[in-house]
């Protein structure tokens, strides 16, 4: 088991200028997470049963990646295990909800409230601290509130059943900041590599009994889709979010994680005609201004144990 790393450390770490290979790992991994909702659209499962099969796939890959770098089992202590199974359940909740959603809205709205986890948990810290926001926390706070109105209002304009897709996928971005809050305090005690593996191993029981008592189809017969989920999205983007997340300050990420709607839009629009209006363009706008501001590196509270895990959007 890894010691942890001094929050004051990783934070001052943060703030130092990082090498170029990190910038383009947490470009590259943006890149790789937006594809997600289209993969989901391609597979020939349910959208449930895609998510699992994604962690699935994925999870004894990441176990031997873990491996490779030099982790090994060890004893985990119970209340360790508690952390994991219940950061399980809000994973396995987060993308079975998400999953859903794309499939009931656009691949740009599925892609930017599916990471509404960075606009969530600072208002968890606010709660935890007991203290105001700052004004730019705020004003980001009103943006994004602003923006997400007005993008779920137009879609309800177009198609009440997009308004439902946009609410499921803003509940996954909760349910993502639960899964953050539980993994931030097993980042106290583990490695990044073998708390992903660990954490999201936990999720595919509870993926597989959803996937089951909703009716959907479990086995695939197309693999293309589902491998490709499981590899580009759960093992290659996360693993490169969560190289470049301890080296990077929190603005950059927050300015690369407009990487993933944009390119969800694109592939949105190329694929499936997937047209925004003005107002949808709007409310994007203010969102992406919110995610900017809201990851602004703010003075480091006392004692400083509520920085984000090492686990990144999806």
């Amino acid at each position: 088991m890894h010691q942890p790393r001094h929050p004051r450390k990783t934070v001052a770490a943060r703030r130092q200028g990082a090498h170029p290979l990190a910038f383009a790992a947490l470009i590259a991994a943006n890149v790789m997470l937006a594809f997600g909702s289209w993969f989901v659209r391609m597979a020939d499962t349910g959208p449930v049963a895609s998510a699992f099969w994604r962690i699935a796939i994925a999870t004894p890959v990441l176990l031997a990646l873990a491996m490779a770098g030099g982790w090994r089992p060890a004893r985990i202590g119970r209340r360790l295990w508690v952390l994991f199974a219940l950061a399980g359940l809000c994973f396995a909740a987060d993308l079975g909800s998400w999953h859903i959603g794309i499939l009931k809205t656009s691949m740009a709205n599925a892609t930017l409230f599916g990471n509404s986890a960075i606009l969530f948990f600072p208002v968890y810290g606010f709660l935890a601290l007991r203290t105001w926001p700052s004004r730019a926390q705020a004003i980001a706070l009103a943006l994004a509130a602003i923006g997400a109105a007005l993008l779920m209002g137009r879609s309800y304009q177009l198609d009440s059943r997009h308004l439902a897709g946009d609410l499921l996928c803003l509940l996954a971005g909760l349910l993502y900041t639960f899964y953050f809050i539980i993994m931030a305090r097993v980042r106290l005690t583990m490695a990044p590599l073998p708390a992903l593996a660990l954490a999201t191993g936990a999720s595919v029981l509870p993926l597989l009994a959803l996937a089951l008592l909703m009716g959907e189809r479990i086995w695939p017969h197309d693999w293309t889709p589902l491998i490709a989920l499981a590899l580009v999205s759960q093992v290659i983007g996360q693993s490169m979010l969560i190289y470049a997340l301890g080296q990077m300050t929190p603005l950059v990420v927050g300015i690369a994680l407009l990487v993933q709607p944009v390119v969800a839009a694109t592939v949105g629009w190329l694929v499936y005609d997937e047209r925004l209006g003005g107002a949808d363009l709007i409310g994007a706008a203010l969102v992406a201004v919110a995610l900017v501001l809201v990851r602004q590196p703010e003075p480091e509270p006392e004692p400083a144990t509520l920085a984000p895990a090492d686990t990144g959007p999806r």
